[in-house]
């Protein structure tokens, strides 16, 4: 079993690398810097706040349901990032690519993409059209914390799980 997890481990920091150095080039700088920002609790707290402050329904009701699955999913990633203490890759691995004022926090799991997928799920589910904009819109956020080298692939995807049955819950037990 030990193996196993050191290959995972291994195939996980090598992902990361290419992610983080191979891809690097200035357009996706620009893009992926001002786009992750759509997983902070400005952007998924006040849009959210704003759909469900100023639309009809049933736009508001999915709104209100992004705010509370955005306030459940967090619980579990405050307790993660205790539990877990991971170093951020770009504190804990040597020519990491990063940019101004990186969080100093821990790693695992990413509450930016944990954050995205809480907030998006919800209006995937009550305008299924959608998906097609929000899915690689939230898998972007998600890739973005990657490439800015904030989180390693398996925080990202622990966000996305989180963030996603967060929202299926709150989804399952709207009344």
């Amino acid at each position: 079993m030990r193996h196993l997890f050191m290959r995972l481990h291994l195939l996980e920091r090598r992902l990361f690398k290419w992610i983080n150095g191979s891809l690097h080039n200035p357009f996706l700088n620009f893009w992926l810097f001002y786009l992750t920002h759509l997983g902070g609790a400005t952007s998924a707290i006040g849009i959210n706040m704003l759909v469900w402050a100023l639309s009809p329904q049933p736009w508001r009701t999915t709104g209100l349901q992004a705010l509370v699955s955005l306030t459940i999913s967090h619980i579990p990633v405050a307790i993660a990032k205790k539990l877990y203490p991971r170093m951020r890759p770009y504190l804990a691995l040597p020519g990491t690519n990063t940019f101004r004022n990186p969080l100093k926090d821990h790693s695992f799991p990413s509450g930016h993409t944990t954050a995205i997928f809480a907030s998006t799920v919800p209006y995937m589910a009550a305008f299924p059209a959608l998906t097609v904009i929000l899915l690689p819109l939230a898998c972007i956020v998600g890739f973005s914390r990657i490439y800015l080298g904030l989180h390693y692939p398996s925080d990202v995807v622990a966000g996305a799980v989180i963030g996603t049955g967060a929202a299926a819950g709150t989804i399952a037990l709207w009344f």
